[in-house]
């Protein structure tokens, strides 16, 4: 596969991603921003800024954090990288790049996404129907791939994109979730913390089956690194990551491989009592950075262009 089609494939795939945890991340720090006991209101409602990287962006544009315009900068913003908007608008520019390399129904599903997304535009819908709608469009968006590309190159880097886009999430939210626990010894709000980072990765109803009334960080973290069976866990994305590159075929990609197998396997045969030894914020640093040297392998390996 050329590399151009290949990386329009995968930034495809971490748009729409990237669009639907910047939902996630908007319901959930708006929800605990609301409840009595969640501590600054002006903390909560500025933890998406800190996941996404775009303070500095934000505050150059406005003088108050409010929620109003939290909603606007990142749902509806037309040129910063983790806008709702902006990644819709990617992704729909890489579909219509590769229309040759997807299905009639894969390219129809982005397309009536951004034509419905630009009719909203004009007067926005409130928060909770409208993140319920891109997470929508994103499963539909998933299944429809799943469900109608053969299992070939496009399909693999397709998967590829999804899982490296949400595994930089998931540990971005847990070390901005986690710090914030640990700036502050209140029970009662780190409950509400971990109650809102489940909601927002999905995996409320996975911990309470596992951990049953227990909910605190140790639960909460070993459910999001260590479990494989909670799809948005990190150990998780690298064990799809690490299936997806040896699907690939050819020979190049090896320092990729390394790298992914490599983080793998800490996650594997890690504790969380290891991890809480080391510190959970600094594994969390220490993971992201190696999660983006992956993609930068990624990158050089499959996607520059020779």
């Amino acid at each position: 596969m050329l590399s151009r089609t290949a990386s329009d494939l995968y930034w495809l795939s971490r748009y729409l991603e990237r669009a639907e945890n910047t939902a996630r991340m908007l319901e959930a720090s708006h929800s605990i921003a609301m409840m009595p006991a969640g501590g600054s209101a002006i903390q909560e409602l500025a933890a998406p800024l800190r996941v996404t990287g775009t303070v500095a962006e934000f505050w150059r544009e406005h003088s108050r954090l409010n929620f109003a315009e939290l909603y606007k900068f990142l749902a509806w913003h037309p040129d910063h990288h983790a806008s709702i908007y902006y990644c819709f608008r990617r992704a729909r520019e890489n579909a219509h790049a590769v229309r040759g390399r997807i299905t009639a129904e894969m390219w129809e599903t982005v397309n009536t996404t951004w034509l419905d997304l630009n009719r909203m535009r004009s007067s926005p819908p409130d928060l909770k129907p409208f993140c319920d709608w891109v997470k929508e469009r994103s499963h539909l968006w998933r299944g429809t791939a799943y469900g109608t590309l053969a299992r070939g190159d496009a399909f693999h880097f397709l998967r590829l994109g999804t899982f490296l886009e949400r595994a930089d999430n998931s540990a971005r939210m847990l070390c901005v979730k986690q710090l914030d626990a640990n700036n502050e010894a209140n029970i009662l709000r780190d409950y509400y913390h971990w109650t809102a980072l489940l909601q927002a990765l999905g995996a409320l109803e996975a911990h309470q089956d596992v951990y049953r009334d227990k909910l605190d960080a140790s639960t909460v973290a070993e459910l999001l690194i260590l479990r494989s069976d909670a799809p948005r866990s990190l150990r998780a994305c690298l064990e799809e990551i690490n299936t997806i590159l040896m699907n690939i075929r050819g020979t190049q990609g090896r320092r990729a491989k390394g790298a992914a197998r490599t983080l793998l396997s800490q996650l594997e045969f890690g504790s969380i009592s290891e991890l809480q030894k080391e510190g959970l914020a600094v594994f969390l640093e220490r993971f992201l950075q190696t999660i983006n040297n992956v993609g930068d392998e990624i990158q050089q390996s499959y996607l520059a262009a020779i």
